[in-house]
């Protein structure tokens, strides 16, 4: 097997897809899976680690959001590339220019193609006041995918919502946890001492960007009300965006930290004690288990990582999607009851233990070779069709 993945982001960009990629990389390469990238040209010169070879195409900042970039090639331009190197499966992690112009350049090449649904488009039209792109950004989405030979998605809550949309093939990955980088070992009483702590108050947590789509004012919202009935409790907000100093502006009493490396985040969840996550845009969530695998008790959705990882009142806590009222309560109830937290947060790193990086680049491995299986069956059906 040879693998090319297809992707507008890569470590050491600090974001769900590219943490989700380089580790499916790594654990393909300990089991002798070659891994070739494409991807666009990173804002620090240099090449991928740990993969085997790849190609960096043009760059393009999207404006507003400097974080965030697309691809920019020519079909030709990949198929040259393919031509040389040709993988058996080409994995497209973007349904961007990039990942269009990757798809035209697989079908003409008639190389099995998965794709990956990484990112939920459609829901980031309504985020960013553009409501009206919405169902045109699901047909092409639509499209795109009934393009590739399987679909994969991370949560079963996620191929259900795909299906009903007509897209087809559609099929459940989910993502794997390092449960020794996240773990409550790491807690640290001098981080603690300098958000102003003691060892028991509470810190409630927020880990991810800091924009639109992560539903900042409902986050904004249930730090305020948790304040009201447990003055002593330090919030503390991981992550940098747009939106940043808007909300540091309506929370002047939180820690912000901006972006942190991953020895330093998994301190920082660690050392906490309730996971605040109120976002709806996420097809997964890497930080809920994170926090999970971390010992901390989780509010959240029951949408995406949260419906599939916690059992709420016995692992953790979510609430019906969307039910911003239910969202605050649950917050502010949790906060006041240590014992229950730390209860929670105990079951919540069991669980979280279950999600194996190992295993899940073995489920990634056998859909590969199932899209070439699908892929090269009609036309292996149309050689022994008897005359």
């Amino acid at each position: 097997m040879r693998l090319c993945i297809v992707s507008e982001t890569w470590s050491p960009d600090i974001n769900g897809v590219a943490h989700t990629l380089s580790r499916l990389s790594y654990e393909l390469n300990r089991q002798g899976v070659p891994v070739d990238v494409i991807r666009p040209q990173p804002r620090a010169a240099g090449n991928a680690t740990g993969i085997n070879r790849e190609l960096q195409v043009q760059r393009l900042a999207l404006p507003g959001y400097s974080d965030v970039q697309v691809g920019l090639v020519r079909p030709a331009t990949l198929r040259r590339f393919w031509r040389k190197h040709r993988p058996d499966v080409i994995y497209l992690a973007t349904q961007g220019p990039l990942g269009w112009a990757a798809r035209q350049a697989a079908r003409q090449l008639n190389i099995p193609l998965v794709a990956g649904w990484h990112t939920n488009f459609d829901h980031y039209c309504e985020d960013y006041g553009v409501t009206w792109l919405a169902s045109t950004t699901r047909r092409y989405l639509r499209y795109f995918h009934n393009g590739c030979d399987l679909t994969l998605v991370p949560t079963h809550q996620q191929a259900k919502a795909l299906q009903r949309q007509g897209i087809r093939d559609v099929h459940v990955l989910s993502r794997g946890l390092d449960g020794e980088r996240y773990s409550p070992a790491h807690r640290d009483p001098a981080l603690r001492k300098r958000w102003g702590v003691g060892e028991h108050q509470p810190v409630a947590l927020y880990v991810g960007r800091l924009a639109a789509e992560k539903n900042l004012s409902l986050l904004h919202e249930t730090l305020q009300a948790m304040r009201e009935v447990r003055p002593d409790i330090a919030q503390v907000i991981v992550g940098d965006g747009p939106a940043r100093a808007q909300l540091e502006k309506a929370l002047p009493d939180a820690h912000f930290t901006g972006f942190v490396g991953q020895e330093s985040l998994a301190r920082h969840y660690a050392s906490a004690d309730v996971f605040i996550f109120p976002s709806l845009s996420e097809t997964w969530g890497n930080v809920v288990a994170e926090a999970m695998a971390s010992g901390l008790a989780v509010v959240a959705y029951d949408h995406a990582a949260s419906a599939e990882l916690i059992n709420s009142g016995h692992n953790g806590i979510t609430v019906p999607a969307g039910n911003g009222a239910a969202f605050q309560q649950a917050a502010v109830e949790l906060c006041q009851h240590p014992a229950d937290y730390a209860r929670l947060g105990r079951v919540a790193r069991l669980r979280a233990l279950e999600q194996s990086w190992t295993g899940i680049a073995e489920q990634f491995l056998r859909y590969l070779h199932q899209a070439q299986e699908a892929h090269h069956a009609p036309a292996s059906a149309c050689r022994i069709r008897p005359s």
